[in-house]
């Protein structure tokens, strides 16, 4: 493995806990020496004393600060601007929920090196994550579910080697400089969700590669979407204040996305037919206001 700079880039916003033990573990990692980590950190308007902590027991790491509405793409995207000012070898996202294994950049990074090897310069390279107590599979790389549905992703399971997928979830993922230099950063026209999916995507149109690394790299809770009882009677529009929160509106395990974002994503991604592609999750709403009644039970 040759000289490396690697921007490790986080956001967090009151869950210091969570973070101590993220920053921890990633301090932790079985690096060669010529490995070196510079760590960005966005605290989004924590109140629970999370950038102080840090500070305190962490001062190599580079705290910068947010109004409380940024959410997880804008942070991460204020990190990665930050970060790129400085031409890193690589940028890893590190969600702050997240407990990498002893040996988890070592292989995301010999991973990126063979595929280099391989004459995959410009590859993303995203580790899969379990979930702590169940150890199953929960935030990884993704594949389109089938060319007639192409905003809808699943998640594929790790194996022995390298493999390509389609798009990535944030949560472990190293991006060369080469794709950075080339995609740029994540784009700001999402607050917290989407982002992920569409610079993989974007990554792919232009030219880039994405590929889950070997095995499993860490340990993470699934995050539960912020549950939102849904009545039958319920109108359309408190329906319609709902989604539009950074953080949507979850209904049965599917959720709906701030419609601006969604169709941001899905114009820019569901080919010809993207405005259909676009209302499809939408379909229980739009029954909803031709026939005055919500079809669904609570999230």
């Amino acid at each position: 493995m040759t000289c490396d700079r690697t921007a490790v880039l986080m956001t967090c916003y009151n869950r210091k806990t969570d973070t101590l033990a993220c920053l921890a573990a990633l301090f932790n990692q079985g690096l060669p020496p010529e490995v070196t980590l510079d760590v960005y950190l966005v605290d989004d308007g924590s109140t629970d004393g999370t950038a102080e902590e840090v500070q305190q027991t962490y001062p190599q790491v580079t705290i910068l600060l947010g109004d409380g509405n940024l959410y997880w793409n804008r942070g991460m995207h204020k990190a990665f601007g930050e970060a790129l000012k400085y031409d890193y070898d690589n940028y890893l996202w590190l969600n702050d929920d997240t407990l990498l294994d002893q040996e988890a950049l070592n292989i995301l990074l010999t991973t990126s090196d063979h595929l280099s090897q391989q004459g995959y310069q410009r590859a993303i390279v995203t580790g899969s994550i379990r979930d702590s107590q169940m150890n199953t599979l929960v935030y990884g790389g993704m594949v389109q579910a089938s060319q007639w549905r192409p905003l809808k992703f699943d998640l594929i399971e790790p194996e022995a080697q390298a493999k390509q997928c389609d798009t990535i979830n944030g949560n472990c993922v190293l991006i060369p400089r080469e794709v950075a230099q080339v995609v740029g950063n994540l784009d700001p026209a999402f607050t917290h969700y989407l982002g992920d999916f569409d610079y993989g995507l974007r990554a792919q149109q232009q030219g880039c590669t994405v590929w889950v690394a070997p095995g499993y790299v860490g340990t993470c809770p699934l995050n539960r979407r912020q549950d939102s009882t849904i009545e039958a009677s319920e109108p359309l529009p408190n329906l319609l204040k709902k989604i539009d929160r950074p953080k949507g509106l979850s209904i049965q395990e599917q959720v709906l996305y701030p419609f601006p974002e969604w169709q941001h994503f899905a114009k820019r991604h569901g080919g010809l037919f993207w405005s259909l592609y676009c209302l499809l999750p939408y379909r229980r709403l739009l029954w909803s206001a031709v026939f005055g009644r919500f079809e669904g039970n609570k999230t």
